[in-house]
């Protein structure tokens, strides 16, 4: 199968929202009147992002939901994506499992596959997003207020747990396994929750490299410091349909200090930091219920530059935590 055959087979679809989608040298994209674009990429490495053993319907989940956590991180609406796709041969199971796994999620955001390109050399998926904001409601890192709260989305720390199980420094049964894998292979983006929060939150980013190293960035760019509390990693928490907030029973069944690094520096977590005024408390848990998210309240931003981390009795912890770095 060539280059063009495979195109046609796994990725071509007819563009709905584009102007022009795949097909021409360039897709044609129409923003709705009067909203900026927002626009990410994300790149994807076969062994230092995924395993060669995932599935390939999970990685092209992965793929897009990545991207689509950029968005939700600045309250951006989904609206067309490109695919840039290195492949070491052609395997039409693995394509049929992957464009499945990527189209389903597409859809399911209403975003739509309108170009790219392929070639052959070592498995490599870029991605580039685009969406749509009002202007001014997009949700930055340089805004936060000293004073706001500090929120997460969902919970962190079980994908770092899946890949500590896959380098052998961790134990979990089949079930165990499975659930923790599907948070590092298969994440949620916030997309919804990221809308709900415009004009609510002050700044936000979404956690890929670990929490405190990503809310660090939003310390950085808005010039405060921060205070994390770490009550809410004494146990999991549920939020009021059922699903885990904070931590899942999975981590909370680590000894301490390991789930202060999985949960603090984990990485792969895509979910979401944010901060927001105390006055908008009420708000905030409106938009949790709206979107069907769980978010837990973790600290508050303060004057002071730095970040000061407290264990539960309120003692400061002068342990250090090394979020991801791709070059380190």
């Amino acid at each position: 199968m060539g280059e063009f055959d495979l195109i046609e087979r796994y990725f071509k679809r007819p563009a709905h929202k584009a102007v022009l989608g795949v097909g021409d040298d360039c897709a044609l994209l129409m923003p709705s009147p009067g909203m900026q674009l927002a626009v990410s990429s994300d790149m994807l490495v076969e062994g230092r992002h995924f395993v060669s053993t995932v599935d390939p319907a999970r990685l092209g989940h992965k793929a897009l939901a990545v991207n689509l956590s950029d968005l939700a991180a600045c309250g951006a609406e989904p609206m067309a994506f490109t695919l840039a796709l290195s492949l070491p041969r052609v395997d039409e199971t693995w394509l049929a499992g992957f464009s499945s796994g990527l189209l389903r999620l597409a859809d399911a955001h209403g975003c739509e596959l309108v170009g790219g390109d392929t070639t052959q050399g070592p498995l490599n998926i870029c991605i580039t997003v685009m969406g749509e904001v009002p202007p001014g409601d997009a949700l930055l890192r340089h805004n936060a207020q000293v004073g706001d709260d500090i929120y997460i989305s969902g919970t962190v720390g079980d994908a770092r747990l899946a890949l500590e199980v896959f380098r052998g420094t961790q134990s979990l049964d089949a079930a165990g396994l499975e659930q923790a894998r599907l948070r590092m292979e298969q994440p949620t983006p916030r997309v919804a929750l990221g809308l709900a929060l415009r004009a609510v939150a002050n700044a936000a980013i979404d956690i890929s490299d670990g929490l405190l190293g990503d809310l660090g960035h939003i310390l950085k760019r808005s010039g405060v410091g921060a205070q994390i509390d770490t009550h809410w990693l004494q146990t999991a928490s549920s939020f009021g349909n059922g699903q885990a907030a904070g931590i899942t029973p999975l981590l909370a069944a680590l000894p301490w200090n390991k789930r202060l690094e999985f949960a603090l520096a984990g990485g792969d977590d895509y979910e979401l930091c944010f901060t927001a005024p105390v006055n908008q408390r009420e708000m905030v848990h409106a938009a949790a219920w709206e979107s069907d998210t769980p978010v837990t309240r973790i600290g508050r931003i303060t004057e002071a530059h730095g970040l000061v981390l407290l264990d539960p009795q309120g003692q400061p912890i002068t342990r250090r935590f090394a979020s991801f770095d791709h070059f380190a």
